[in-house]
């Protein structure tokens, strides 16, 4: 399974600290390596903005890999997206006007494309446009950190 993992969720595998989590960190960069878990350049950009961890901030560094950009299919389902009235609100207008990343269409149309899950800490919210209503629409598979750990069996 293809896990593409959101800015939120990669700011929860932050708190997992290398130095008490090191078996974490050991089955999370093999399913990295393995192309298992992947993320997008707008959700790098963003996690550089709001990162408050220096692993992370290494750990990101290291493996800048894993933030792909768009294939052309993707951009074709990002179009997609936007097509729905609804879910132009996505991109809010503070991030607009001060030209700030949006990560959120670019994950959900590399969940889609590649057969993946998106993995966020959003939830859905009643006639909303977070990434979990998006991706029920669209019927891609949408799961928190938690749940990834869960489907992983991995317990620490």
């Amino acid at each position: 399974m293809l896990y593409v993992f959101d800015t939120s969720s990669l700011r929860e595998v932050g708190n997992m600290s290398p130095a008490f989590f090191p078996t974490f960190w050991e089955q999370f960069d093999e399913q990295v390596a393995a192309g298992a878990i992947v993320s997008v350049k707008e959700a790098l950009k963003e996690v550089e903005g709001l990162n408050t961890k220096e692993h992370l901030e290494a750990w990101t560094k290291v493996n800048a890999g894993l933030f792909r950009v768009p294939t052309p299919e993707e951009m074709m389902f990002v179009r997609e997206i936007f097509l729905v009235r609804k879910f132009q609100e996505m991109i809010r207008k503070q991030q607009r006007l001060q030209g700030m990343p949006v990560a959120d269409p670019f994950l959900i149309a590399a969940a889609k494309i590649g057969n993946g899950c998106v993995v966020t800490e959003e939830k859905v919210r009643r006639n909303g446009a977070q990434i979990p209503n998006v991706c029920a629409h669209f019927d891609v598979e949408c799961i928190n950190f938690e749940g990834f750990l869960e489907q992983q069996g991995w317990s620490y």
